[in-house]
């Protein structure tokens, strides 16, 4: 582990920048960045075009480490390379920003109320190579629909087992059991979910560290006391589904919790803009998101 990025990501002041839409949800992405699937003709040209996506992100002067801690890339986005340098090189001696990587493989169906990950084959030789490749840590993401609390802990479960496992490889996984927002019961869920993580925590072994991305909560500030446990080293909210304004606002009223978002993060980005116009909006958007995270 390196322990300069560690205390970069515990003690910074900053936020996550989430570029690591993958899959199904790279077309949305591309969509959403004004690029059409007539633009691409198969899954390499499309992740051709979405590196080029992200390359622009990245080396845009907005993309800058006095406001962003880290960076979370697609497996697809480790391999290949900005400017002769492979991405994860490039973010942290390049831009001093610290690289992680999205490991799951999706999510799979709904039961109790959840949608746990879906199994992970190769896991031991993806960490690997991310070790590699100089990744810091990693995310992998379950949803919570229903306050069930089977389900929830099947999550929390599923979650910190596979943690575990990343862990023992020396990198630093990021537990994320999102609870959708448009959820009917999402406080309860969320309070069944701070229980369960609660437990997992107390069960680490002494030098087990993690971080956790969480939907940012109903009630201000309910995560402060996870914060401290001494196994944490951030807790970051994920933007959600809501807009960017709506989750920079929600996120203020939480102290010591830090920005994750994708969709917040690349809201407005479109493909024809010019440089100026392109690097201008992302400024306002890493600003915002930084302003939101340090209150």
């Amino acid at each position: 582990m390196n322990t300069t990025q560690l205390n970069r990501i515990r003690t910074g002041k900053g936020f996550i920048a989430a570029l690591d839409q993958s899959g199904g949800s790279t077309p949305k992405a591309l969509l959403q960045y004004g690029i059409k699937e007539d633009r691409y003709a198969n899954e390499e040209e499309m992740y051709q075009v979405v590196h080029e996506m992200r390359t622009r992100i990245i080396k845009s002067p907005a993309f800058d480490s006095q406001y962003i801690l880290g960076a979370i890339l697609f497996e697809n986005t480790m391999d290949r390379s900005i400017d002769g340098q492979l991405t994860a090189d490039y973010l942290w001696e390049k831009k001093g920003i610290v690289p992680f990587l999205k490991v799951d493989k999706g999510l799979a169906d709904l039961e109790d109320g959840v949608q746990l990950m879906k199994p992970i084959p190769g896991l031991n030789d993806l960490l690997k190579r991310a070790a590699e490749r100089n990744i810091f840590g990693t995310k992998m993401r379950s949803v919570i629909q229903e306050a069930n609390p089977a389900g929830i802990k099947k999550v929390v479960e599923q979650q910190f087992a596979i943690g575990k496992q990343i862990a023992e490889m020396g990198l630093v996984p990021i537990i994320e059991p999102e609870v959708d927002i448009n959820s009917a019961d999402k406080e309860a869920s969320e309070k069944l979910l701070k229980d369960e993580i609660s437990a997992q925590l107390s069960a680490l072994g002494e030098d087990v560290k993690v971080m956790l991305k969480l939907s940012i909560p109903t009630e201000n500030n309910f995560y402060s006391d996870l914060m401290k446990d001494p196994h944490v080293v951030r807790i970051v909210a994920l933007s959600g589904g809501y807009s960017q304004a709506e989750a920079n606002e929600k996120l203020a009223h939480n102290h010591g919790l830090i920005a994750s978002f994708s969709r917040a993060l690349s809201q407005g980005l479109l493909a024809a803009q010019t440089d100026e116009e392109f690097n201008t909006l992302l400024a306002k958007s890493v600003q915002d998101i930084y302003e939101a995270s340090i209150t």
